[in-house]
């Protein structure tokens, strides 16, 4: 968050364009069951390593739910921060993440609403060997602190 000044809108702080935030983990075939469990997505190309070597993907593939968590987590935790929910969410899906990659979420403000506490952002996840897996834009709202 920048240090502008507290408006109406955003009494905690605006963030500014600009602004970056970024959170990395592992992906492991754990994040796959649970997500399973939430989902019920059995599809074999997260499960099957027979199957999911016979297709394009050449392996495994870590669902994309799981793929884009962790933008929940940057945007929820870091960028706006807490109470921060997404309006609109547009994603597009480039590379595979599988079992075993470590992953970066990022978020870049575009747009910062002065009127309401709202911003559009940039947001992307990269794999560790670089690869851009997902990338989109989303819009937030960020709750007033109780």
């Amino acid at each position: 968050m920048s240090d502008e000044t507290s408006t109406d809108a955003w009494p905690g702080g605006a963030p500014a364009v600009g602004d970056t935030a970024r959170m990395e983990r592992v992906v492991g075939r754990r994040d796959i069951e649970l997500f399973t469990e939430i989902s019920g997505d059995r599809n074999p190309l997260h499960y099957d390593e027979q199957y999911a070597a016979s297709t394009p993907f050449g392996g495994l593939v870590v669902q994309g739910g799981v793929s884009t968590a962790i933008l929940n987590a940057v945007v929820a935790e870091q960028l706006p921060g807490p109470g921060s929910v997404f309006l609109n969410l547009t994603v597009d899906f480039r590379a595979p993440v599988r079992p075993g990659d470590t992953i970066t979420g990022e978020v870049e403000v575009l747009e910062v609403r002065d009127d309401k506490p709202i911003m559009r952002c940039r947001m992307s996840v990269t794999r560790g060997d670089g690869v851009v897996a997902v990338e989109g834009t989303a819009v937030t709202y960020t709750m007033p602190p109780p």
